[in-house]
């Protein structure tokens, strides 16, 4: 005999019926969840690792982003229809005030990733490349490196273009003429 399941729960959540969550109380701000790929996903607790590669990750993009655009930590990103992801940091044009709706266009999305790493590469990178985000970073902890991935390719869900930025290394935004991150700010250092 086969579980039941419930009539009202849809296959594959919309970002509307998911936010009407929200809007409804079903979720609250203590449910670590977001939406991807239609499939309301448990969001991992931070570790130390995740949580100072966090902290530098934000340091450095508020200390060179400009006017011209806002840095997003860990707020909602609406990727399309189906997905509602809250990556650790976004750079969105404007000013905060530009928006009265979840932003649905990036200049950059960053990851920080020390679990999460196969989730950030493979899911992550396929609703942000669908989504035709320019630039998407992995602040990769384990491996001591940042990824780049750039020139999306929506309709593959893949980046044309993937390196691999070190320490000593400078990002530069492809969409900000002039910003530029050393990628040393991005990572934190390892414990001896």
């Amino acid at each position: 005999m086969t579980a039941l399941t419930d009539p009202v729960a849809p296959d594959r959540w919309t970002v509307d019926a998911f936010l009407r969550l929200v809007t409804d109380g079903v979720l609250g701000p203590d449910d670590r969840v977001e939406l991807l790929e239609g499939v309301i996903v448990s969001m991992a607790p931070q570790d130390v690792p995740h949580a100072t590669g966090m902290a530098l990750v934000s340091r450095a993009l508020f200390g060179v982003v400009g006017r011209d655009a806002h840095v997003r930590i860990q707020l909602p990103f609406r990727a399309g229809g189906h997905s509602l992801p809250e990556p650790d940091a976004a750079v969105v044009a404007g000013s905060p005030n530009d928006y009265h709706d979840h932003p649905s266009a990036a200049l950059l999305v960053v990851e920080v990733a020390d679990t999460s790493l196969k989730h950030d590469r493979l899911t992550k990178r396929a609703i942000y490349a669908a989504a035709n985000v320019p630039e998407y970073w992995i602040v990769n902890i384990p491996d001591d490196c940042v990824e780049v991935r750039r020139d999306p390719d929506p309709g593959g869900r893949r980046y044309a273009s993937v390196t691999i930025a070190r320490r000593g290394d400078t990002l530069a935004l492809l969409e900000l003429p002039g910003v530029r991150i050393s990628v040393g700010d991005l990572l934190p250092t390892r414990a001896h």
